[in-house]
C-alpha cells in the first residue's frame, strides 16, 4: 500500500489527525529507564503502544537517535510500529536535502535501512534533488514549505515573481513535482493564515502540521485553516506529559485529549459550512 493510501486508511480507522512525534531527549527520560542501554527504544515503544489508538501516524526525529548513537534503536522502533500497529504510517523526520548520488543514499537510508513510510525533505535545491526520493513510488515525500519557526519568514516569505516563496513551493508540489502522487507539505500551525493559503493552492494534498502543543499553535485555528487532510504533530506535550512509572499512561491521556480537541474542532468547522 502506498503512503497516501495507508494514511487515508489510518485517518478513517483512528478518526484522528494526530501524529505523535518521537523526539527522545535522554536528559528527560523517566527515572525507571535511567542507565539502560535500550532506554530510548524502551521509552519510545511504551509511548507508541500507549498512544497508537489515538494517532494516525508516528514521526520519529532522526537527530535525537543519531546524537545518542541510537540508530539501531530507531530501526528497532520502526520495526516494532510496523509489527505491533500495522497500517499506521511512520514519517521519518530527517529534512534531508542534496543532489544526485548523495540524495540516492539518503533515500536508501530512510526507506531501506529504517523502512520509513515517508520522510521529510528540504526542497530548496530544486526538482533534481527530489527525484531520487520520488523514484520510490509508494513512499511519501513531505517537503518543507512554511515551517513553524519564526525564522522561517527570513526566506519563505520572500517575494519571487509575485508570490511568496512558500507559495511557489506549494504550487510546484501540487503540480510538476508530484511525480509519484505521494508528495505532501510541512506547514506550521503557528501561521494559520498561511496554512489556509497553502491549502487553497494544493487542494487535498496531505499536510504535516507541526506547532501545536509546546510551540503554542491553536487547534481550532489550525483545523479551520487546514481542513481534514492533515497530520497534526505533537511531540513534547505528549512525550513528557508525565514522569516516573506512569509516563506512558500520562502520554496516552495527552494524546487522547489532543485527538479529541482536533476532532471536535473539525466537527465544528464542518458544521459552520
Amino acid at each position: 500500500m502506498s503512503f497516501v493510501s495507508s494514511l487515508e486508511s489510518a485517518w478513517a480507522r483512528s478518526d484522528s489527525m494526530l501524529c505523535v512525534g518521537l523526539d527522545p531527549d535522554p536528559s528527560r527520560l523517566p527515572a525507571p529507564l535511567a542507565g539502560r542501554p535500550d532506554a530510548i527504544f524502551s521509552f519510545c515503544r511504551a509511548i507508541v503502544d500507549a498512544t497508537a489508538g489515538f494517532a494516525c501516524a508516528f514521526k520519529p526525529q532522526i537527530a535525537y537517535f543519531a546524537a545518542a548513537r541510537a540508530e539501531d534503536q530507531l530501526e528497532a522502533l520502526i520495526a516494532h510500529i510496523h509489527r505491533a500497529h500495522p497500517g499506521t504510517p511512520v514519517i521519518l523526520d530527517a529534512k534531508r536535502g542534496d543532489i544526485g548520488a548523495t540524495a540516492e543514499q539518503y533515500a536508501r537510508e530512510a526507506f531501506e535501512r529504517y523502512r520509513a513510510d515517508a520522510v521529510t525533505v528540504n526542497p530548496y535545491m530544486g526538482l533534481d534533488s527530489l527525484e531520487p526520493w520520488l523514484a520510490w513510488r509508494d513512499r511519501g515525500v513531505i517537503l518543507l514549505c512554511r515551517t513553524s519557526n519564526p525564522g522561517g519568514s527570513d526566506l519563505q516569505a520572500l517575494d519571487v515573481g509575485g508570490e511568496r516563496l512558500f507559495e511557489r513551493v506549494a504550487r510546484l508540489a501540487a503540480g510538476s513535482w508530484n511525480i509519484s502522487g505521494q508528495v505532501g507539505l510541512v506547514v506550521g500551525a503557528t501561521f494559520p493564515a498561511e496554512l489556509a493559503r497553502v491549502r487553497e493552492i494544493v487542494g487535498d494534498l496531505p499536510l504535516l502540521v507541526p506547532g501545536i502543543g509546546a510551540q503554542g499553535g491553536d487547534v481550532e485555528a489550525t483545523v479551520r485553516a487546514g481542513g481534514r487532510r492533515m497530520i497534526v504533530n505533537s511531540s513534547r506535550a505528549i512525550l513528557y506529559a508525565g514522569g516516573g512509572e506512569e509516563f506512558a499512561a500520562a502520554a496516552a491521556g495527552a494524546a487522547r485529549a489532543t485527538r479529541d480537541a482536533l476532532r471536535d474542532a473539525l466537527h465544528e468547522a464542518l458544521a459552520r459550512r
